[in-house]
This record gives C-alpha cells, sequence and structure tokens, in this order.
C-alpha cells in the first residue's frame, strides 16, 4: 500500500492490522495505489510459485478487469431489481465514481443493454482539470501501455506516466481500466469530472442532511449527480449514485481540511 495511503486511510490500515494483515508501506514514486500496484506485481512476478496477485480495481492485464467486474456486478444488479420493485421502472441515469473503475464497471455492467439508461463516470478532477493536479485520464489522457493494459493514461510528451492527484486515496490513479476506456470510445458511458472542493461540498452536504459519512471517493459521483439535478430541478428524473463506500477512513483528512479553511 502506498506509504501516503497508509497515512490517508489510516483507520483502514489499522483495523486491517486488527484483523491479522501485514500491511507493508511502498515509498517509491507517488507513494500511492500505481507505486503499490508496481510493487505488488514485481513481488509476485517474483514469487508466482507461493504467491497470487490479487487487485480491488478494474486495471491490470487480463483476466484481472474481467474477473473484478464479475465480482462487482452484482452491485448493479441489485440496484436493477431494487429500482424496479421501488419505482416500477429503471432510472434514467446511473452515477458512479472511477479511479480504475471497478465499483462503476460493477454498477453499470447490468446497465449496459439498456440503452435508455445513462452512464455517467465521474473522474477526480483534483485542483482543477486545467491544472497538472488531477486524476482525469479518460479526458486529459493518451492511449498508453500501463500494467500490461492498453488505456488512457497521464503521460507527458516523452511517454513517461505522469503522477495523478486526488484528494481522494481511491481515485489517485493515473490511469482507468480498459472496459471504461471501451464505453467511453463507444459513447456508451460519459465520463465527467468533479473537483475536490465540490466533492468535499458533496460530503458535507449528505452528513448533513441524511446522516451519512460517504466516502470521499463516492463523494464525487454525489457531487454530480447534485450538479445534475440542479441543472434540471423541474425535471421529474430518477438518478441512481452508487455510494460505493463509507467515509469513516476519510474523517480525518476532512477534517484537517475544514479546519484550515474555519468550516468546522
Amino acid at each position: 500500500m502506498g506509504a501516503k495511503d497508509v497515512e490517508r486511510q489510516s483507520p483502514n490500515v489499522f483495523r486491517m492490522r486488527l484483523m491479522g494483515a501485514e500491511v507493508i508501506p511502498v515509498h517509491s514514486g507517488s507513494a500511492t495505489l500505481k507505486d503499490a500496484c508496481n510493487e505488488a506485481l514485481r513481488d509476485w512476478s517474483t514469487n508466482y510459485q507461493k504467491a497470487h496477485y490479487l487487485l480491488g480495481t478494474a486495471a491490470g492485464p487480463h483476466p484481472f478487469p474481467t474477473i473484478v467486474r464479475e465480482f462487482q456486478k452484482m452491485i448493479g444488479e441489485e440496484t436493477k431489481q431494487q429500482i424496479l420493485k421501488v419505482e416500477g421502472r429503471l432510472p434514467d441515469a446511473v452515477i458512479a465514481c472511477v479511479g480504475g473503475g471497478s465499483n462503476a464497471i460493477g454498477m453499470f455492467a447490468d446497465f449496459i443493454d439498456e440503452k435508455n439508461v445513462q452512464l455517467i463516470g465521474v473522474e477526480p478532477a483534483g485542483k482543477g482539470i486545467d491544472t497538472d493536479q488531477h486524476g482525469a485520464p479518460l479526458k486529459h489522457g493518451r492511449t498508453g501501455i500501463f500494467f500490461g493494459m492498453k488505456s488512457p493514461l497521464m503521460q507527458d510528451k516523452f511517454g513517461q506516466v505522469e503522477e495523478s492527484y486526488s484528494i481522494s486515496a481511491g481515485l489517485d490513479f493515473p490511469s482507468v481500466g480498459p472496459q471504461h476506456a471501451y464505453l467511453n470510445s463507444i459513447g456508451r458511458a460519459e465520463y465527467v469530472s468533479i473537483t475536490d472542493d465540490e466533492a468535499l461540498d458533496a460530503f458535507q452536504i449528505l452528513c448533513k442532511k441524511e446522516g451519512i459519512i460517504p466516502a470521499l471517493e463516492s463523494s464525487h459521483a454525489l457531487a454530480y449527480a447534485i450538479k445534475m439535478a440542479n441543472a434540471e430541478p423541474n425535471k421529474e428524473q430518477i438518478i441512481v449514485v452508487n455510494l460505493s463506500g463509507r467515509g469513516d477512513k476519510d474523517i480525518f483528512t476532512v477534517q484537517e481540511i475544514l479546519d484550515k479553511k474555519g468550516v468546522l
């Protein structure tokens, strides 16, 4: 696990260690997700006879993106069943955050053939999509080879991988799963971006209005849903947001930022 992410997600790391897991911080590179993946692949290739590589995001060489989608697609299957039971029809839009894209492909999978359902993936715009501090390879990257996959990649003119940035550790990734690249290329899914500040606003809204603390990753999807609803306040529409994680792990990050802003 990237050393920076160990710090950002210290509650999760503490839980893992309590349950007996060995968590090894990776200090190379930007000390984030991509560097942890690099080290895991390097270790696996050396010790493949006694180790197995497990990846939680929908990226990397085949068959890993497919494996992740197959295990995650229950999200979309259950969502479809429940919305039909409650509303009697499918949603107008389904929104999920996208870093590597595991929760999003899990949510989208069962809706891909439902052409009237808009699929929207939300990338992290970080400090601003026009700055060098974001994590939006689908809109601002170029096709490259990364982790044994061909997919949009944040890279410089020499093809070197650039560092991504997001307030959310889970979205801080310079590429994206190839399934999302395909959905984007055929126009089946739309990919947009949300800044740190917009995600933080959505985080606070859900906390105060619903008593739910969302993950910062999920807050990006929530922020776009709020923006979408506000754009057409008189339109009757069903928007489903995949609230893909709890925010317990992010409360210290959020507290530090809001304290500096004098919000709380």
